[in-house]
């Protein structure tokens, strides 16, 4: 005979009892709590990718006790696109979210009928769920989404608030890059934090910078700080596993931890270079082998799919994420990647990346590489790029940012060139991995239905522009908002001619 709490497991989770996703080796019929670990602005510089300037002990930890994904790439660089995509396990190019920071205004933009959002999923199925920052600080954590949604889908900022015995669904949103600001006052900032908490801060001596970037004592600087906000998160990571520790629910948690985009960066965020879209992917749970490591190509909305199926919750049929965990899973052979507008920049750009090489496809390539951007251009490290760029300090490699325009597609064989510096578009030993490669794009944005095919209105950008400008007003900000005036008067005027 079935226990009490056994039936009201059946009645409460019913879809629990019938799928073999459940990951809960230990008791099938108990579903197991599912917590998500984001940082923003964050790439793989941890000790378990191979970093070595500085150790991250709890995410090395983390991976020890599960599996570690070398090979996951974001749909999206950049926050807004990249947490649509992830919160409903769909590209965000297939759901009109691919605008970062769209449908702010007076514009709305609405999910289509047949999506629905992960943790109304898991609140339909007798899920807690709950999203905050960390520490926790009584409100909820960032979600960022560019479209409307009903904040009831989250019970509260904490899962310590379900009742006795309810699983619970937690993302923890975590500040991670960002947590060195934009200048040398951020930089001692989070540099002192470290000390204060760890013990010592990163050393300027310990920093290797990618060959595109120069050795200019800011962009050193930023990226010593970069790696301090890279320890500080390790240390919140171990914060959030003590406590699931202390609560006597650590064995029946899947803990997740990823970032939403690579380092903001000149050629990180917003870009579809591997800085900007490589991402660490580390989930330890119930049901996963300890210390397995995974090569095969993911897309970081898959987390929504994995994770519906651990707790034994259906996955939508039309859902685009896929449940990399399950016994039958057939690997991706590529992952795809869009950029579009951010804050005031328009832009469109797409990706196709395989093992062994990575094509992008410039829309607008009568535009410079570095575009104006309000939000990037006030970063000490982009100053610091164009003051050298303008002082002819720059090496040829580090001039490629400098480019006023683009080819229109760009290949890299990323066994031999993983920094991607050597466009092999117009190598003719490459004629046929280019087709094959760009026929290969053209079908994915035709079956996913890529909204960003075509431009976007007039309105909606005139719209979330109200919304961008008023805020920057509010801060009193006169600086930053002329720089901000000024572009968005250029977009328009480039896009008037066809630019």
């Amino acid at each position: 005979m079935k226990s009490n709490s056994t039936l009201l497991v059946a009645a409460v989770f019913p879809f629990a009892m019938l799928t073999s996703g459940f990951l809960n080796a230990a008791d099938p019929n108990v579903p197991p709590n599912i917590v998500w670990i984001i940082p923003d602005d964050m790439s793989a510089e941890f000790s378990c990718y191979g970093e070595t300037a500085i150790e991250t002990p709890n995410v090395d930890s983390l991976a020890a006790a599960g599996v570690k994904f070398t090979n996951a790439y974001v749909t999206a660089p950049v926050c807004s696109t990249c947490r649509s995509a992830f919160i409903t396990g769909m590209y965000q190019t297939s759901i009109g979210a691919h605008h970062h920071r769209s449908g702010r205004g007076t514009e709305k933009i609405e999910l289509p009928d047949d999506v629905a959002m992960v943790p109304k999923l898991f609140q339909e199925a007798g899920y807690h769920t709950s999203i905050t920052g960390w520490p926790m600080n009584g409100k909820l954590g960032k979600t960022d989404y560019n479209f409307q949604w009903d904040k009831s889908i989250y019970d509260s900022n904490d899962w310590g608030d379900r009742k006795p015995g309810q699983p619970f669904f937690a993302q923890i949103q975590t500040q991670g890059g960002k947590l060195r600001g934009k200048d040398a006052r951020g930089w001692e900032k989070i540099a002192t934090a470290a000390e204060k908490e760890l013990g010592s801060r990163t050393p300027i001596s310990a920093v290797e910078l990618p060959p595109y970037y120069p050795n200019h004592p800011d962009i050193v600087r930023d990226w010593a700080a970069y790696l301090d906000s890279v320890r500080m998160t390790d240390a919140m990571v171990g914060e959030v596993v003590a406590r699931l520790e202390s609560e006597g629910v650590r064995d029946n948690t899947l803990i997740l931890f990823m970032t939403d985009h690579g380092i903001s960066h000149a050629r990180g965020k917003q870009f579809l270079y591997d800085e900007g879209l490589h991402v660490p992917l580390v989930i330890a749970g119930p049901g996963i082998a300890a210390g397995t490591g995974r090569e095969d190509l993911v897309e970081h909305i898959d987390i929504a799919a994995l994770s519906l199926a651990a707790a034994g919750i259906p996955i939508p049929a039309n859902m685009q994420a896929r449940d990399i965990l399950a016994a039958e899973y057939q690997p991706r052979s590529a992952v795809f990647a869009a950029r579009d507008r951010c804050d005031e920049t328009v832009e469109h750009i797409r990706s196709v990346r395989t093992e062994d090489f990575k094509y992008i496809r410039n829309f607008l390539p009568n535009r410079p590489y570095l575009q104006p951007c309000a939000y990037k251009d006030a970063k000490q490290i982009l100053i610091a790029l164009r003051q050298w760029h303008a002082a002819g300090k720059l090496n040829a490699t580090q001039e490629l940012l400098f480019r006023e325009t683009r080819p229109p597609e760009e290949l890299y064989d990323l066994k031999s060139d993983p920094h991607e510096i050597d466009n092999l578009a117009d190598d003719p030993a490459f004629a046929e991995q280019l087709k094959s490669l760009r026929a290969r794009l053209d079908q994915w944005m035709e079956t996913t239905g890529d909204q960003g095919r075509q431009p976007e209105s007039a309105a909606m950008y005139d719209s979330d522009m109200a919304v961008y400008l008023d805020s920057v007003q509010r801060r009193g900000n006169a600086e930053y908002l002329q720089a901000l005036q000024k572009n968005i008067a250029l977009m328009k005027r480039w896009a008037a001619e066809g630019k």
